[in-house]
């Protein structure tokens, strides 16, 4: 078996983002009242709108629970990282620019596309570059219910690294991933 070759799944590197270009991902994410629910509650967020089916029944104009809003903007950030940054980003510098024009609600499903906004070398880490992603959020019937501008520092190609890309043996991962 040592003939046989291996792929490992992982993000890119610094140097394969490339501005302009949208990385759409799939597949998307049911959300169900669960999901909700249990979000809302372990991040101890009391807003009726998303626990109490009575009260946001009779609240218009949505007459209906809502989708956490951070469970929103964590999942479009969560269905880009196999494509984008898995193995690859050192970590968040920030977000901004975030927005919701529309609600999510329970049984809608979320699919998320990325942006490369910009992308420029760190000053102060020579191994790693600072990418701007553009992160949308949209529902089944395509209306944008989230946006979000995101900085991530992350790792450039290794020296050792193969020339094929995609395969990697793992050994530039940092313990634990």
């Amino acid at each position: 078996m040592s003939d046989v070759r291996r792929i490992v799944q992982r993000g890119l590197w610094f140097e394969e983002f490339e501005t302009g270009v949208v990385y759409e991902h799939r597949p998307g994410r049911t959300v169900t009242e669960a999901d909700n629910v249990l979000f809302t509650t372990l991040t101890m967020n009391t807003q009726a709108l998303h626990l109490d089916a009575a009260f946001s029944d009779e609240l218009p104009p949505f007459n209906a629970r809502l989708v956490n809003s951070m469970f929103t903007l964590s999942t479009i950030v969560g269905l880009s990282i196999t494509q984008l940054t898995q193995g690859t980003i050192v970590g968040n510098l920030g977000f901004s620019e975030i927005t919701f024009p529309k609600p999510l609600f329970h049984g809608d499903t979320l699919y998320a596309e990325t942006e490369i906004l910009e992308k420029r070398e760190s000053k102060s880490r020579p191994g790693e570059g600072i990418v701007t992603l553009a992160h949308t959020g949209r529902n089944q019937h395509g209306d944008v219910v989230a946006t979000a501008i995101r900085k991530t520092m992350v790792r450039k190609r290794p020296l050792d690294d193969s020339a094929q890309g995609a395969v990697d043996d793992g050994a530039q991962r940092p313990k634990g991933e």
